[in-house]
C-alpha cells in the first residue's frame, strides 16, 4: 500500500521464503537479515529515512528495530506493532504504536452484530483519511466554501476533530481534518491538503 502511494519502501526480512516472495513481487527494496542487528538495519540508509516501522508479530523485535533506528537517526519517526492492549506503554520509546488484532476484532464484531458497524468495516472502498494541512498547501487558510475539492471527496471534521465541517470551516495549516474520498480522487485530495 505504501508503494502504491509512491513511497520508497525498504523491507528488512530474515526469512528466506519471504525475501524470495518480496523480490518476486518487486514492490520494495529488500535487505535480507535481522533488523535487530544494527549492522543490518543501517543498510537501509537510516540517515535518509523518514519512518521506520517495526511490523513483526514480536513486540521486542519491533522495539529493538525502532530503538536502533532512533539512535542512528534521532529525527526518524518510529512506528511499532505491539501485541499488548496498552499501546501507550511504549510512548516514551516510539512515536506511534498500533495493535492490528484490535482492528481485526472490530471487523469481526461488525460482521457478527446487526444494525451497528464500525466505520472501518462499513466504508468499503471509500478512504477515510486524517490529513494534516500543509502550511504551504493551496487550501491553507481558506474556507471550504472557497475551495474546489474534487467530486467524490468530503471534509468530515473541523480542526482536529472538534466539530463537523461545513462551508465556513477554515483549513488551517498544521491542523488535522478527517476526509472521506473515493479511491480515484484520494491522491488529488491529499495533494491539495498537503501541498
Amino acid at each position: 500500500m505504501l508503494s502504491d502511494h509512491d513511497h520508497d519502501v525498504v523491507v528488512v526480512e530474515r526469512r528466506d521464503d519471504r525475501v524470495k516472495q518480496l523480490e518476486d513481487e518487486y514492490i520494495a527494496t529488500v535487505i535480507h537479515g535481522d533488523a535487530t542487528r544494527p549492522s543490518v538495519l543501517r543498510q537501509a540508509d537510516l540517515a535518509e529515512t523518514d519512518v521506520v516501522a517495526g511490523l513483526t508479530n514480536t513486540t521486542a523485535t519491533n522495539l529493538a528495530a525502532c530503538t536502533i533506528a532512533k539512535q542512528t537517526n534521532p529525527s526518524v519517526r518510529t512506528v511499532m506493532r505491539t501485541v499488548h492492549d496498552d499501546t501507550g506503554e511504549y510512548s516514551e520509546f516510539v512515536d506511534a504504536t498500533f495493535m492490528p488484532e484490535s482492528a481485526g476484532a472490530e471487523i469481526a464484531v461488525s460482521a457478527i452484530e446487526t444494525g451497528v458497524r464500525t466505520l472501518s468495516a462499513a466504508i468499503g472502498d471509500v478512504k477515510i483519511l486524517e490529513v494534516t494541512v500543509g502550511t504551504d498547501a493551496p487550501v491553507a487558510g481558506r474556507s471550504l466554501a472557497d475551495v474546489s475539492l474534487p467530486d467524490g471527496s468530503l471534509v468530515v471534521s473541523g480542526t482536529s476533530g472538534e466539530s463537523t465541517a461545513g462551508p465556513e470551516t477554515e483549513l488551517l495549516g498544521g491542523h488535522q481534518y478527517v476526509v472521506a474520498a473515493e479511491p480515484s480522487v484520494a491522491d488529488e485530495v491529499v495533494n491539495l491538503l498537503r501541498g
